[in-house]
């Protein structure tokens, strides 16, 4: 892995992501001290908005407010 100080990745950034796309990795330092690390992204896919809606009405099923409507609730955090 190949290290360049942190005004060498400023200066010259396009060229580094360019190997950065190509599969390279380049720890980026700052006086000599590595503080970052340029990777290619291999993050998973993120889900549809439709998969994360679901995925929030499943997860709240089941909660209630205890008897208490919504109006009361208000009421009280005015107290």
């Amino acid at each position: 892995m190949e290290s360049v100080g942190s005004y060498e990745a400023k200066t010259h950034l396009p060229a580094l992501l360019a190997r950065v796309a190509k599969g390279e990795q380049i720890t980026i330092t700052r006086h000599g001290v590595p503080i970052a690390v340029l990777a290619p992204f291999s993050g998973r896919p993120q889900a549809g908005v439709r998969q994360t809606i679901e995925a929030v009405l499943a997860s709240r099923k089941g909660w209630t407010l205890g008897g208490a409507s919504v109006r009361e609730m208000i009421e009280e955090g005015r107290r």
